[in-house]
């Protein structure tokens, strides 16, 4: 059972990564818009924010993925030994 939980939990961490890409876009946009609402340069700060966003959110998707790569390789030669 505490293996089962431990396993869960191990991999419950890497399922933000969905959660983590929309919120950046999200955010992104958000901000595009004010700034438009504020500047008057409609649809151009969003554009551009919208942009900001995703880059920001494959940018995390990369580190978690080699974080992820690196967690097996670890776990690969613990278990060599």
């Amino acid at each position: 059972m505490a293996e089962e939980k431990s396993g869960m939990f191990k991999y419950m961490k890497y399922s933000v990564i969905g959660i983590e890409m929309a919120m950046s876009v999200v955010v992104g946009a958000a901000i595009g818009y004010w700034l438009d609402i504020w500047l008057g340069t409609e649809p151009w700060m969003m554009v551009i924010w919208l942009l900001f966003g995703v880059i920001a959110g494959f940018r995390a998707l990369y580190i978690t993925a080699k974080r992820i790569m690196k967690e097996m390789e670890n776990d690969e030669h613990q278990g060599s030994d």
